[in-house]
């Protein structure tokens, strides 16, 4: 080691108090690159771990191949594990009391199928032949209907044909609902084959059943030994290596053996949580928001580490100084810098790593037992610590200390030994550097403007703290734009259901619905509940204040209007009247204004969101521009002539973008209003053979006994539909999300609280000498602490002026990128831009009170002789 090294070395241990700030400054970085790659791996390590306990291990899936394609699929040196399963049909369920789900759903699986697919058996044992059957203990509970182990089972199996909304013959698979109405079934079975089990075990509901299945699944076991060359089956691929080339491979795999491509399918769910997918769209998105996480991670701590090692520099300016008079070069001034550097990287890297992992692990530990409770996940996060997020931490912070170390290097290869030895480095005036307005004595007084020329005098130190502002602004708001922006992106690509279960009937009296609901209400667990009935009408809008999209489209077809106007369908929703008061003082309307049967009001949601498939885009947009006591006029079809007639014409009452529970987005073209019964009940006066649906939405805690419940009440004509496993994926991504980003936010608040402390107390000490002499030339404790409330004032002001404007930059960058998937209005985060003008000067004004608290206590004499910090 050489001399200047080991001058260092020395100078380090001298000012230890400098060197434990910078050190813990660098700590504190590494901590938060270290949590914020450990918390982004381990949150995938979960979601991967509850998407395959809930749906299964696999990653592609071929349909319908046979033994010759099967054998090369096995034999792809891509392939790990193979399932072999076939969906052999349905057949009715005989003695079911469940009208909602008449029939047997039959699935076959080999071996592997039942250890890569979550099956849980509860009795008995496996099938281990095509004639050996499982059955789910839900036939039992709710059909009502008892099997025992050893029982047989002929069944008439085949595929369920219904219709589709344009009418045309469909076939039906298990992820399809029921069609019945009245009580009746409207689609059949055909196809039908005869077969014979026996019964071997029972095993719980499996997971990936949805809970609107029309059939309880029952599995049985394929043999592909005793194939025949003719006999099809579904070939589901576990892969050796997860990676974005799976796509385009496994439709290299289906050319080569003359595979539909129609037939590929892709675990879509599991593979986004490796990071995968095939929407390039999607995946620029995805590596745009990674550049912007580590950029803006990387800059803020750059500014709390560039501050320390600029202050270490200034202090050893002398120490500079000396080391030139005696011979030392450039380079090795240079390299001292460098030098230093790479000692607080080694102390500090890994003391911040094991703080970024042990800081993570003790966040998991509070948050396991809340998600666990509040989302029904049944894995938990555990810390999952990877060579790539250790190297990318470790990266990152010596990348961090490089830059930070960089100009203070430069400068310090600058200073001669006479200017550092007389320290007139830092302070270089001139008239007109430390000239000041007239004004800002005249309406502050002496105070503001000595404090003002000591802000101009002392120039690098000022700007060392207005951008280490300027850098907290920034990252503050542009984190939590993105967090925000994020979240919003997320609920627009989730399917949006607000509720458990919804029970729908059609045309009821009110007093069989009011009895039904009370029975219903009456069943444990119900959490919270909605009534809602809608129908259907049309509404001709003028073309200047419809959907934005919807005025491009108009300009390149003009056939799309009728009569100069563009056809809107329109659903009218009444909620009841303890809903709806609920709902109006939530979005701040008034209640009373929808009561009046005489003046008919209606509430307009007047924001919509879609799914553009053309552009694979999630869209917000607006439904309608209208303004609050406009009118729509509403027309409907008669069910009997199929001509348009007049409904009414409802009043705008209230304009909101907020959903009740139950109501989804119209889409394009489309509107949703809602009103109160009475309102409803005065539009269909002298109205005949309107198609009333009646819906209870419900939230529940246990959503399957709920239901249970539910369907042990309701009558052949009424339907249920639990939707809580789609409601229940959307609030955990939503959720973890959320604990993502807002811990993201935390820690950037922490960097820059850090940040602009250190800089600040810094600043202050390093003034000594400079108070000493006003407070030797008569400025009172008074007139200090006004000066350096001015101070406080100038900072905060000088750094939102430049902040804000930067900040609203980045934020537009980040949209700008967002806008690669999604589709939304850019709106400036109002709340937030206040928050931090407050904390600003909050912040500002507690760290020079702090700082400035310790100075005072210093004697005039000894601060006066004081040539050096």
């Amino acid at each position: 080691m050489n001399i200047v090294n080991k001058l260092t070395i020395r100078h380090l241990k001298k000012n230890k108090r400098r060197t434990l700030i910078t050190i813990i400054g660098v700590i504190i970085s590494v901590a938060m690159v270290t949590a914020v790659a450990t918390l982004g791996v381990s949150f995938m390590g979960l979601m991967q771990r509850q998407s395959i306990a809930t749906n299964g291990e696999w990653h592609v899936l071929y349909k319908d191949v046979n033994k010759t394609q099967l054998e090369a699929i096995k034999a792809d040196d891509a392939t790990k594990e193979l399932v072999i399963s076939r969906d052999r049909g349905f057949s009715l369920l005989k003695g079911s009391q469940n009208d909602n789900k008449p029939y047997l759903f039959i699935k076959e699986y080999n071996t592997q199928g039942f250890e890569q697919f979550p099956i849980k058996l509860n009795k008995g044992r496996l099938p281990q032949a095509n004639d050996e059957i499982v059955i789910s203990e839900e036939i039992a509970k709710t059909a009502k209907v008892e099997y025992k182990i050893g029982d047989t089972l002929t069944l008439d199996i085949g595929e369920r044909l219904g219709v589709d909304s344009e009418g045309n013959d469909q076939v039906l698979v298990q992820h399809n609902s029921l069609q019945a109405e009245n009580g009746e079934l409207t689609e059949t079975l055909r196809n039908t084959t005869t077969a014979t089990y026996t019964v071997v075990g029972i095993i719980d509901r499996p997971t990936w059943e949805p809970t609107w299945a029309p059939g309880y699944t029952v599995i049985s076991y394929v043999d592909e030994n005793i194939m025949g060359a003719d006999d099809t089956v579904h070939a589901t691929v576990v892969l050796n290596k997860v990676k974005k080339s799976l796509y385009s491979h496994a439709e290299d795999v289906a050319q080569e053996n003359k595979i539909d491509k129609q037939s590929i399918a892709f675990n879509n769910d599991l593979l986004r949580y490796y990071g995968i997918t095939n929407d390039d769209s999607l995946q620029g998105l995805i590596m745009s928001m990674s550049v912007i996480i580590m950029a803006v991670i990387i800059i803020g701590s750059v500014s709390l580490i560039y501050n320390a090692f600029a202050i270490s520099v200034s202090e050893r300016a002398r120490h500079l100084g000396m080391l030139s008079s005696v011979g030392a070069t450039k380079r090795q001034k240079r390299n001292s810098v460098f030098f230093e550097g790479v000692i607080i990287g080694l102390i500090s890297i890994p003391i911040g790593i094991i703080s970024g992992l042990v800081g993570i692990g003790i966040t998991f530990l509070f948050i396991n037992s809340i998600i666990e409770g509040a989302l029904g996940i049944t894995e938990q996060l555990t810390v999952i610590v990877t060579p790539w997020s250790i190297l990318i931490a470790c990266g990152v912070s010596m990348l961090t200390i490089f830059i930070s170390t960089y100009l203070p290097a430069r400068k310090a290869s600058k200073i001669s030994a006479i200017e550092a030895i007389r320290q007139t480095t830092d302070v270089k005036l001139t008239g007109k550097a430390v000239k000041t307005s007239k004004l800002v004595r005249k309406l502050f007084g002496i105070e503001a403007e000595i404090g003002l020329k000591n802000l101009k005098r002392n120039k690098r130190r000022y700007q060392a703290t207005v951008f280490s502002l300027i850098i907290s602004i920034v990252l503050f708001l542009a984190v939590s734009f993105f967090t925000s922006n994020l979240h919003k992106s997320l609920e627009l690509s989730q399917e949006g259901v607000n509720y458990d279960i919804q029970v729908s009937t059609y045309n009821e009296p009110a007093d069989k619905s009011n009895r039904l609901l009370k029975s219903i209400l009456s069943l444990d667990d119900i959490t919270e509940y909605n009534v809602i009935k809608n129908l259907h009408a049309y509404s001709k809008i003028e073309e200047a204040v419809i959907a934005p999209e919807l005025q491009e489209m108009v300009k390149n077809d003009k056939s799309l209007l009728t009569d100069g106007k563009y056809p809107y369908y329109v659903i009218i929703n009444a909620l009841s009247d303890e809903s709806l008061q609920a709902y109006t003082t939530a979005i701040g309307a008034k209640y009373e204004h929808l009561q009046d049967p005489n003046q008919l009001n209606a509430i307009v949601i007047d924001t919509t969101r879609y799914e553009d498939e053309v552009a694979k885009k999630y869209v917000e947009t607006k439904a309608i521009y209208t303004k609050i006591g406009q009118s729509l006029d509403l027309t409907y079809v008669e069910n009997q002539t199929g001509e348009d007639k007049p409904l009414t014409k409802v009043e705008v009452a209230a304009l909101t973008d907020q959903l009740p529970m139950g109501i989804y987005p119209a889409g394009l073209g489309g509107l949703n209003i809602v009103v109160s019964e009475t309102v409803m009940n005065q539009m269909l006066i002298d109205k005949q053979n309107f198609d009333i649906q009646t819906a209870f939405y419900l939230k529940s805690n246990n959503p399957l006994a709920t239901q249970q419940g539910i369907e042990e009440l309701v009558e052949s004509n009424m339907y249920v539909l639990n939707v809580f496993q789609i409601r229940q994926q959307d609030e955990q991504m939503i959720m973890l999300m959320s604990v993502f980003t807002y811990g993201f936010i935390a820690l950037i608040t922490s960097i820059s609280i850090a940040n602009i402390f250190n800089t600040i107390s810094t600043s202050i000490s390093l003034r000594k000498r400079e108070f000493a002499m006003l407070k030797s030339i008569g400025m009172t404790p008074k007139g200090f602490n006004k000066m350096i409330n001015y101070e406080s004032i100038f900072y905060g002001i000088k750094s939102l002026l430049y902040g804000l404007p930067i900040s609203v930059l980045v934020m537009y960058l980040v949209h700008r990128s967002l806008m690669n998937s999604f589709n939304y209005e850019f709106t400036l985060p109002w709340k937030s831009i206040v928050y931090v003008i407050i904390a600003v000067f909050l912040l500002v004004s507690s760290a020079m009170l702090y700082s400035s608290s310790k100075v005072k206590k210093e004697n005039i004499i000894d601060a006066l002789k004081q040539e050096s910090i």
